[in-house]
């Protein structure tokens, strides 16, 4: 039996966010982070599933879908990502909670769990690299920049209409024609794209981060001089990791414990970028595994 996906609105920071849940108010709260392209949406299978016996909720992040989106690219830079998913995760506990995070909401994750871990009581993170490996693969691994060398189009001034031109067709091959029609409402997403600044909101996290892959001129992630202390995750951790990622590599793992200590890995060969979609099933047992009831 699935529990039946509600929506709303909540204030954090300053801004409106769009929501869905299931599960009842006063249970642990499982707090599920989309990443780009998508929005609250792509976590359907696991809100209904963990909406059984958990709080469940997926927020649209800022600058997707229905939530606000600041025009100035320096309001998504990091500090302000994490301290809105932690006002909006105290709009539903005042408990420590559960967070389950891909792609660039993996990033966010892994900066709440190093900066407020006494708020996080297990973190899963689905294909996204934890800031130390990506600044070390971005600024020293060739085949790393190559992968991500989409990066730089992405930053762009010219992504907007590139990304928009043909009805989103770059983003439909991107994304939604890798998942398979049976798995995705292609509608929703291209109403999602299409929300007044959501592509221009979502293409600012590209713009904000220092994470970048080098270019003429411009050494990316090379520059940067992360201290270690700075980002180490304290908190229980399951990474969840498609191993046929073309994008984010598998080398990304290489020496994770040192920056995560409590750390399990579930490697799944067959696995891509989008595992969300690929094996929904298996990752929530996954998840449902590491966090208990």
């Amino acid at each position: 039996m699935t529990e039946p996906i509600r929506e709303g609105f909540t204030e954090a920071n300053g801004l409106r966010f769009h929501y869905l849940a299931a599960g009842e108010p006063g249970r642990k709260l499982v707090l599920f982070l989309h990443g780009f392209p998508e929005f609250s949406g792509a976590w359907r299978a696991q809100l209904e599933a963990f909406g059984r016996d958990h709080l469940a909720v997926a927020p649209d992040l800022r600058g997707y879908n229905l939530s606000d989106k600041p025009q100035d690219v320096a309001a998504y830079r990091a500090k302000h990502l994490v301290e809105d998913v932690r006002q909006i995760a105290a709009q539903f506990t005042d408990r420590p909670f559960v967070v389950v995070a891909h792609d660039w909401g993996g990033a966010v994750a892994w900066n709440l769990a190093a900066a407020h871990p006494q708020l996080v009581e297990r973190l899963v993170i689905v294909n996204s690299p934890h800031a130390i490996a990506f600044a070390r693969g971005l600024g020293h691994d060739p085949a790393q920049q190559k992968a991500s060398a989409y990066m730089n189009l992405l930053r762009s001034a010219k992504a907007e209409r590139v990304l928009s031109e043909d009805g989103y067709a770059r983003l439909v091959t991107m994304a939604l024609e890798q998942w398979g029609a049976a798995r995705v409402d292609r509608s929703a997403y291209l109403e999602a794209w299409s929300q007044p600044g959501a592509l221009t909101g979502m293409l600012n996290w590209y713009r904000a981060s220092p994470l970048y892959p080098p270019t003429e001129g411009d050494a990316g992630a090379a520059k940067l001089s992360l201290d270690p202390n700075d980002f180490t995750v304290r908190v229980p951790t399951l990474v969840i990791w498609g191993m046929s990622d073309t994008a984010l590599l598998p080398s990304l793992l290489d020496g994770l414990e040192a920056c995560v200590p409590d750390l399990r890995i579930e490697r799944i060969p067959e696995g891509t970028h989008w595992i969300v979609h690929d094996q929904p099933a298996r990752v929530t047992a996954l998840i449902r595994r590491f966090i208990g009831g």
